[in-house]
């Protein structure tokens, strides 16, 4: 019999796991009669009742398992932790806010089995309900990232995917501290197709997802799969080179022709603070990739398990 595991990452999620359950469990009875299920909730440090939730639900159905971490690693890390405990021929990865429609599955697996493909992968078409300067801001970080990286990100592209043992395997293979997975499934290849649907509601709690915490999910996935901004800050260090090479030549023949006239210190100083910004700038480039590269060789553990269904 083949076997589906189910990840779900937890965070603060105790309003949503009971009807994220229900409809999970629906379309396994609906749609897989005869394939077997895991269901693999990370909790990932949640501060509400969320934990006591999943023990609840692993003591009415055995075919739930669980995984606590000892603090919040964040969402990356427990998409790992799930993929590192799943034990079935294929693996889903869905929120538990019903964002990711249950209902697909059948679709993906049917699209695997039948078309040959090695991964299932969905992506929103519309962003209905979201803050307009978020849409926005996120088509920008898409159009940005797929300049400067060689790995396609798609827009609009979920977490919520299908996808074979050996896909899951090339994943977990991958043991980077920095994670951004939305790219390395991309690097990792396999074939893969893509689901659309139109972005639908949390069914319950609020977003993890603040503003901050997206544009520094974005600066992760531009530093790992992009050296370009380190090629930009030189090539801007090397105009300004240029640049100020020039004005050096034009001062000394206007010196020469004109005399030292005193004026033009307003300029002077605007000019000097424009260059110190760009210096600072590059200089903060420089510093992102130097502090990914301090993360990753202190060698540290990407999660910590507190406590498992068998611990």
């Amino acid at each position: 019999m083949e076997k589906i595991s189910v990840i779900v990452p937890c965070y603060n999620e105790q309003e949503s796991l009971p009807i994220f359950y229900q409809e999970i469990e629906k379309t396994r009875k609906q749609d897989f009669p005869e394939i077997e299920f895991e269901y693999i909730f990370v909790d990932d440090g949640s501060k509400d009742k969320t934990l006591q939730q999943i023990k609840q639900l692993h003591q009415q159905d055995q075919k739930v398992r669980y995984i606590s971490f000892s603090r919040n690693f964040g969402k990356e890390a427990a998409m790992l932790a799930g993929l590192d405990a799943a034990t079935g021929d294929y693996i889903t990865l869905m929120d538990a806010d019903l964002q990711d429609p249950p209902h697909l599955l059948k679709q993906m697996y049917n699209t695997i089995k039948q078309e040959d493909y090695d991964c299932v992968a969905t992506r929103r078409v519309t962003r209905k309900g979201e803050p307009a300067i978020r849409s926005l801001c996120a088509r920008m970080f898409y159009k940005l990232i797929n300049e400067l990286s060689d790995v396609e990100m798609v827009d609009g592209a979920r977490d919520y995917r299908l996808m074979t043992r050996q896909v899951a395997e090339s994943i977990k293979s991958m043991r980077e501290y920095n994670r951004y997975s939305k790219g390395l499934f991309t690097f990792v290849g396999f074939k893969t197709k893509w689901i659309e649907y139109e972005n639908i509601k949390r069914i319950a709690g609020e977003t993890k997802w603040s503003f901050w915490k997206l544009f520094k999910y974005a600066i992760e996935g531009i530093t790992a799969f992009s050296t370009v901004p380190l090629v930009l800050s030189s090539i801007i260090g090397i105009v300004f080179c240029i640049i100020s090479f020039l004005l050096i030549l034009l001062i000394v023949i206007r010196t020469l022709v004109y005399g030292d006239p005193t004026s033009g210190w307003p300029s002077m100083i605007c000019i000097i603070f424009f260059v110190s910004g760009v210096q600072l700038f590059s200089l903060g480039i420089i510093g992102q990739y130097l502090s990914k590269t301090y993360l990753e060789i202190k060698n540290r553990p990407i999660y910590i398990i507190k406590e498992t269904e068998k611990i």
